[in-house]
């Protein structure tokens, strides 16, 4: 009972909802659920989209790639076992990871005609557009 009092001295010590400020030490503790899911940037050009996507510690064997007409949805999953054996010492270590992101496009794409390229993890998806945006500049008044 006196670590759920605590909790509660913590998180309504100052003020009203603190734990809603990223600088309140809560959000370390929710920090760990957005660290698998890659940083995705969307750039919508004339003639097509590019994605590209931050996957770092994926190789390009890792990963998945599904386009459709209006989103792309891209998986990774690894997993790697360290083993070190000397005499009566033993130490195996194993990691894994894996992500599925689907992103929104911002228009119908030619998914037949999709390329994808990696390098250094990143991960580049060039999406031609079926139908190329005619773009024209206003004037501000």
């Amino acid at each position: 009972m006196q670590e759920f009092d605590r909790f509660f001295d913590n998180v309504f010590d100052r003020g009203w909802m603190p734990m809603l400020h990223r600088d309140h030490p809560l959000w370390e503790r929710f920090a760990g659920f957005d660290k698998g899911m890659p940083k995705v940037d969307v750039i919508e050009r004339d003639a097509e989209v590019v994605v590209r996507a931050e996957v770092p510690g994926f190789e390009r064997e890792d990963l998945e790639v599904s386009v459709s007409d209006r989103s792309v949805t891209v998986k990774g999953e690894h997993r790697q076992e360290k083993k070190e054996e000397e005499g009566e010492y033993f130490r195996s270590e194993i990691t894994s990871g894996s992500f599925s992101r689907t992103v929104a496009l911002p228009g119908d794409i030619d998914a037949d005609k999709a390329e994808a390229s990696f390098k250094n993890g990143i991960l580049e998806l060039t999406l031609p557009k079926r139908n190329k945006a005619n773009r024209r500049k206003v004037e501000v008044k």
